[in-house]
């Protein structure tokens, strides 16, 4: 089988994140996770100061794009540009060039990757951000975006929370 490369794609501007999302949901629904493995929008955290308040909030480091990783064939080509926002693959023509590793590395997106110790069905409690001190049952596990899916008690009805692996543990 041939090797995964990352591509990058050109969106319209704004909508990267629907590009992201209408992508999963393709390939979650063709099962076509082995020849698409990862769709991402890279962000970078930028530290802004208003009125003296240091307020942390992410960025798109590329707007207008969104980066995927796939095996390239005519098949997962049609896919990935027949989607809705998708105007392109970024390359001469319509013939995608893959990113180089010394390009993937600058952009982080293969950040050295975390053993879990948990599963699904465990029992953890947040330690870190907005969801902090609350406890969830663990629903998913996604180890390529290195996050969670753990369900909360809000209001009365449980819903459902994406947490990083940094920031839950083991009750």
């Amino acid at each position: 089988m041939a090797e995964a490369n990352w591509y990058v794609v050109h969106t319209y501007s704004g909508y990267e994140n629907k590009v992201k999302l209408d992508l999963e949901k393709t390939i979650e629904n063709r099962k076509l996770q082995d020849v698409i493995q990862e769709v991402a929008v890279p962000m970078q955290d930028v530290v802004e100061v208003k009125n003296g308040v240091k307020k942390v909030s992410p960025k798109k480091m590329f707007p207008g794009y969104v980066i995927v990783k796939m095996i390239m064939n005519d098949d997962t080509w049609y896919i990935v540009r027949n989607t809705r926002g998708v105007t392109g693959f970024v390359g001469p023509g319509s013939k995608p060039v893959p990113l180089s590793q010394e390009e993937i590395d600058r952009m982080g997106i293969n950040a050295e990757s975390m053993v879990i110790d948990f599963k699904v069905g465990d029992t953890v409690t947040v330690i870190s951000g907005a969801w902090e001190g609350t406890a969830g049952v663990i629903k998913s596990i996604n180890e390529g975006r290195q996050i969670v899916t753990i369900n909360v008690d809000m209001f009365g009805r449980s819903t459902p929370v994406e947490l990083a692996f940094t920031e839950i543990k083991r009750m």
